[in-house]
């Protein structure tokens, strides 16, 4: 019996252990769902009146209804859309009704589309306010002068277009743009990978099971 005393011992420490590991991801994963649903609920919510004063982590996602005009020029920030391919995500100003200027993700157009000039003019447009977090270390520097960007920078764009510092991502567009197509915020973009980790864990669990059985059944054999 002494024996098995090391196998059985390393074998359940061993497989509590992976066990433990895949339960907590699974906590985590009841977390992360209900994080995204809020995000969800969010961005569905009620549309709210631009903010006065700005406050990221509370208006994140904010829908907003907004009538105005958008104005000449446009930033071409590039990416990259499934099953569509490599294209460029149109940001103009958007003078409201009442007067503010402000930032407008109109949405994708493909790589050949650049040298159109998007079109000015009033609009109906529904949306939400956005904080992206496109720059990471391998991110490029924008090229202002070329008129390509990397990354949606907030702060350089306002400066570049002459509006408020503040974004709004569409959703609807009335009349449409021709040629570009909304690219709303939503939760795809959010890792959500928990399960995938839980399942690892357990898999590991079985797996270390397996061998301690395997070592058991060598030791009661005699040959260890």
């Amino acid at each position: 019996m002494n024996r098995l005393a090391a196998p059985l011992l390393i074998g359940l420490l061993g497989a509590a252990v992976l066990l433990w590991l895949g339960f907590w991801q699974m906590d985590r994963l009841a977390w992360k769902q209900g994080v995204l649903a809020e995000i969800t609920a969010t961005i569905d919510g009620d549309p709210q009146p631009l903010p006065v004063l700005v406050d990221p982590e509370a208006q994140r996602y904010q829908p907003v209804t907004l009538t105005g005009h958008i104005g000449d020029g446009a930033l071409f920030v590039l990416v990259s859309v499934k099953r569509q391919g490599a294209g460029w995500r149109v940001i103009s100003p958007f003078t409201t009704d009442d007067g503010r200027t402000i930032l407008l993700d109109r949405g994708f157009t493909p790589v050949a589309e650049k040298s159109a000039p998007p079109r000015s003019g009033p609009v109906t447009l529904t949306g939400n306010l956005h904080w992206p977090d496109d720059r990471n270390d391998s991110t490029p520097e924008n090229d202002e002068a070329g008129n390509t960007w990397f990354a949606r920078d907030i702060g350089p764009m306002a400066e570049a277009l002459k509006t408020e510092p503040l974004l709004v991502v569409a959703r609807d567009i009335t009349p449409p743009d021709s040629g570009i197509a909304p690219l709303p915020v939503s939760t795809e973009g959010i890792p959500n990978d928990h399960l995938q980790y839980a399942v690892t864990w357990f898999s590991l669990a079985a797996v270390w099971l397996l061998m301690t059985g395997a070592w058991i059944w060598r030791r009661l054999q005699g040959k260890d």
